[in-house]
């Protein structure tokens, strides 16, 4: 049940306790107890709504930096990644596998705010080696969610 919960969920935050209950056969009491425990266990960290930032009229600039680190003695990435996702302007932190160690992703109102959210906050920290920052031009689909507006094929017919 806990699974199914969450997939439901996670694609419709809002779902009603009451439709959850009828599409899993249990009831209301069940699936209000399992979210519960699931919120208190950080099972569940948080409702969140997806936003189409393109479709408003503000400025948003969302950047992905990868950056090196030099591992702390006995806390391994954790340390620094703490310091790092205590920025306000960052959103994700990644701890990955490959050429760099850790992915932020920040988000910020220009492209100059980014820039010196790297160069004054992020750069300088006495574990950061070296940064490389990517900006994002058009997201197209974002948790699992196609952004795009469905285009319709405008090309002529041509029947021979």
């Amino acid at each position: 049940m806990r699974e199914e919960i969450l997939d439901i969920i996670e694609k419709n935050s809002k779902a009603e306790i009451s439709d959850l209950s009828v599409m899993l056969g249990r009831s209301e009491q069940e699936i209000s107890n399992e979210i519960k425990e699931m919120e208190e266990n950080k099972i569940i960290c948080g409702y969140n709504t997806l936003i189409n930032w393109d479709k408003v009229d503000a400025e948003k600039v969302t950047a992905l930096i990868e950056v090196k680190v030099t591992p702390q003695r006995g806390e391994g990435f954790d340390k620094i990644a703490d310091r790092i996702y205590r920025f306000k302007e960052v959103k994700s932190v990644y701890l990955m596998s490959g050429g760099f160690d850790l992915t932020v992703i920040i988000e910020g109102k220009t492209m100059k705010e980014v820039a010196l959210f790297v160069g004054q906050k992020l750069a300088p920290l006495e574990a950061v080696l070296s940064t490389a920052t990517h900006f994002v031009l058009k997201k197209y689909k974002e948790h699992g969610i196609i952004l795009e507006d469905d285009k319709k094929d405008e090309r002529m017919v041509v029947t021979p």
